[in-house]
């Protein structure tokens, strides 16, 4: 991710920067942003009507609904899943519509009406409870804007490539209101390149985008949490949560790596999304924190609000629900059961610390596992801090401890398993291909 000297496709993107690019950039922007506030309506529709009984959240409804309805609605949410999936697969006969992948080897095209059918059941089934991530459809919206766009514009591959991770990123970043991290998302993780002639396309696309959405989203961090202190104890609570979030991303990318290869086929795409989401109905009777994209136990675990015993069984049951989820065939996002998955881990870690240093607060432990996780399983480091700061709006009392966690966690995790939760579906071969292709902009 060098900014070394740039190649003869990079620096078209500059000589030829016309007015068309800069409106498609524009444009893309003011449709991510649109996209990410009609998605995000439908995802809080959907819960409130499924999970009507209490609460402002998903956790506190489920946590008071009948055994029953648990039961039903994931089933449904299943029974939805399975049949929706048979018919996104018909529309088109064309490449994945994996983002990463259609970015380093389609120049970014993307099937549409197969993207935006699965964008739109993505979040119905995610507010239904399926145990994944909300930001995929956002994304997808994003990039298939992008795509047509970049047809309409005549745009050459290189800038299709860069359109395309730029309203990938700026759909997250219009979600989540975090334009700075939604526009480092889509350069660091998505295009695979922080160079700084790609910077400005992505900013402008992320700020237009969330700038769009907030004129119907709250503009609100997502998460609350407290002022922390800095301590010794307090860093060597980041050198502990960093090396052991940093393996634990590792089994964790791989295990989603198995999920998606071993997703169903032919007639199984309709029955084992039934049969997994009856059965996340099932724990959640007992485990309600399961079900979602994980937004909710995260906020509990970085105000120091969830008991120890609770964590070391959501340590396993959560990431569990999500990759079963994912290799039924349910279609969501990683990126929030990630940073769920590491806020639990760091508040266990916490309370452990806390036992040998009393000045150690587990809630920032929460913290420093939620970003070292995030940036360990996406590979991105720097987009992984910033969003971190921004979902909270309370950066400078953890920074800190939050560089070295991440640092730690991602140098561990990138020596062992190359791949991302994002480009995990990706084989040996393609991995080549993707690091022949970043050469000639380090040349």
């Amino acid at each position: 991710m060098d900014d070394g000297p740039p190649s003869a496709a990079y620096v078209g993107i500059e000589a030829r920067a016309s007015g068309r690019f800069w409106l498609a950039i524009v444009l893309t922007g003011l449709g991510s942003g649109a996209s990410a506030a009609a998605l995000t309506l439908i995802l809080q529709f959907v819960q409130h009507l499924m999970w009507p009984d209490a609460g402002a959240t998903l956790l506190d409804a489920a946590s008071e609904a009948t055994p029953w309805r648990h039961i039903l609605v994931l089933l449904g949410a299943g029974l939805l899943t399975g049949a929706a999936q048979i018919v996104l697969v018909r529309l088109t006969s064309g490449n994945s519509i994996d983002i990463t992948a259609a970015i380093w080897f389609s120049a970014g095209r993307l099937p549409a009406l197969r993207t935006l059918g699965s964008a739109v059941l993505s979040v119905i089934v995610v507010g239904m409870g399926a145990s994944l991530g909300r930001e995929g459809a956002p994304k997808q919206a994003g990039a298939v804007i992008a795509n047509a766009l970049s047809d309409r514009a005549s745009l050459s591959d290189e800038e299709r490539r860069l359109l395309v991770a730029c309203g990938a990123g700026a759909g997250m970043a219009a979600a989540y209101g975090v334009p700075l991290g939604g526009a480092l998302f889509a350069l660091e993780v998505l295009r695979g390149m922080l160079a700084l002639r790609l910077v400005l396309p992505a900013l402008l696309t992320s700020v237009i985008a969330t700038t769009t959405a907030w004129l119907v989203l709250p503009d609100a961090p997502t998460y609350v949490v407290a002022k922390f202190v800095s301590s010794a104890p307090n860093l060597l609570l980041a050198l502990v949560v960093g090396s052991i979030a940093g393996l634990a991303s590792v089994a964790f990318v791989r295990a989603i790596a198995w999920a998606d290869r071993n997703r169903p086929e032919h007639r199984w795409r309709l029955v084992a999304p039934i049969l997994t989401l009856g059965l996340l109905g099932l724990v959640s009777i007992r485990f309600p924190q399961l079900l979602g994209n994980g937004k909710d136990i995260a906020q509990l675990a970085f105000a120091d609000q969830v008991p120890l015993a609770l964590l070391l069984m959501l340590v396993v049951l959560k990431p569990l629900a999500t990759i079963s989820c994912l290799g039924s065939g349910v279609p969501g996002g990683l990126f929030t059961p990630s940073l769920a998955l590491g806020a639990i881990l760091g508040a266990i870690l916490g309370h452990c610390c806390a036992f040998l240093w009393t000045d150690v607060q587990p809630a920032l432990g929460a913290i420093l596992g939620a970003g070292a996780v995030l940036a360990a399983t996406t590979q991105g480091p720097i987009s992984a801090v910033v969003l971190m700061m921004e979902l909270t709006g309370q950066g400078r009392s953890f920074v800190t401890p939050l560089l070295l966690a991440v640092v730690i966690a991602t140098l561990i995790s990138r020596n062992i398993e190359p791949r991302s939760i994002y480009d995990a579906r990706l084989t040996d071969e393609e991995i080549a291909q993707r690091q022949r292709l970043r050469e000639p902009a380090k040349r």
